[in-house]
């Protein structure tokens, strides 16, 4: 592995623990001490998603025409200003407004980081980076709430000062990414166009999947926390169950050169995977019920992201990777968009369980298109 990866595994292994201690915690922050409802929950998700779906294809066209590094590390900025201004709010619109912050800034920094890593991979190597690199990062998103639980319990930390603590770890991180912007220069490629998103309507069937992972997966992150309190687990607890969805992600990691061998298997079991573990969610209320559930998810996120966008580029050429990036980052973020608001909604009016069984019913049905399409889904992965 070259200096540059390394380098930049190290600033995604701090952002995950940064994320890891915080993150759980923002939806139990809003709903215990600022009174948000579910539906409250899901506007803040969904705050913090939206940018996600129109930035990233803005900061794809950036990627070829400025150093990738420094592109990095104003995410790292906006993003560490974010956390900390959290730590200040003190209304539901103030949250809203600073996961909005996050938001841009995750933009500055995942597209940054994949641009990266294909420019310093082969066309052999590079699911084995992205996947190493996302194994850092979800490693420290892993490690993040053993942290969290530790502050929380251990020294009676609030949510308040965790939030600093995770600015502290998040803002660390710039060390290593102006060393990557030192390392780390990029071509000047084409001026900006929509050809990314154009090559991506090319794999409707990918993005069918990827809108429904990326939609779960928004509501995991946004809304699971406060209904896990509300099935009466405790913020430690969900930090533990927290750790148990990041160990199952690392663990699938490890293993993601190999599943990538079966592609159209491994995104079924993925998807049917991610059911599985809403439908768990569903009926759950004991620790041990939800570690499983959580266990699955874990799985059925981690390899489905590089895999989607592993399909993607190689159907495209080096010229328009950024672009392809970009494109792809902004349809995940409209479905991570999509799930918080829509489970947001079905709890507030079905009942805080209900978004559970209709994500779940959603899942079978792309698992089934997944197998009927399989073909198509096999010769978009060739």
């Amino acid at each position: 592995m070259n200096r540059v990866l390394i380098l930049l595994n190290i600033t995604g292994l701090l952002i995950g623990i940064s994320y890891g201690m915080h993150n759980p915690l923002v939806p139990i922050f809003a709903k215990n001490e600022l009174g948000a409802s579910y539906t409250d929950l899901g506007l803040i998700g969904l705050a913090n998603f939206v940018p996600y779906i129109f930035i990233p294809v803005f900061v794809g066209a950036l990627l070829g025409r400025f150093n990738n590094g420094r592109i990095l590390s104003l995410g790292i900025i906006i993003n560490a200003s974010s956390v900390y201004l959290l730590s200040l709010a003190r209304s539901v619109p103030e949250v809203m407004a600073l996961r909005a912050m996050t938001g841009v800034a995750h933009a500055f920094f995942w597209p940054p980081a994949e641009s990266i890593i294909s420019n310093e991979s082969t066309e052999g190597s590079r699911i084995k980076n992205i996947a190493r690199f996302t194994g850092f990062f979800v490693s420290g998103f892993m490690i993040g709430p053993l942290i969290g639980t530790f502050l929380l319990e251990g020294v009676d930390a609030s949510y308040r000062l965790l939030f600093q603590i995770a600015t502290f770890v998040l803002a660390s991180s710039i060390i290593f990414s102006i060393q990557i912007s030192r390392k780390h220069t990029s071509v000047r490629r084409s001026k900006f166009s929509f050809s990314g998103i154009r090559e991506i309507t090319k794999f409707p069937h990918v993005v069918a999947i990827l809108i429904y992972c990326a939609s779960s997966f928004g509501m995991i992150l946004a809304i699971h926390p406060a209904f896990l309190n509300d099935r009466s687990m405790s913020a430690t607890a969900i930090e533990i169950l927290y750790f148990v969805f990041g160990a199952s992600r690392v663990a699938t990691l490890a293993l993601a050169e190999r599943l990538a061998l079966h592609t159209v298997k491994t995104m079924v079991a993925s998807t049917l995977c991610i059911s599985a573990g809403l439908l768990m969610s569903f009926f759950s209320d004991s620790i041990i019920q939800f570690g499983v559930a959580m266990a699955l998810m874990g799985f059925g996120f981690s390899v489905i992201f590089p895999l989607t966008l592993e399909i993607i580029l190689r159907k495209v050429g080096r010229e328009t990777t950024g672009m392809a990036i970009g494109a792809y980052e902004t349809t995940f973020g409209a479905g991570w968009a999509i799930g918080p608001i829509a489970a947001g909604l079905i709890s507030e009016f079905s009942g805080y369980a209900a978004p559970y069984l209709v994500f779940f019913v959603a899942g079978l049905g792309i698992s089934v298109m997944s197998v009927v399409k399989r073909k198509a889904l096999e010769q978009a992965n060739s």
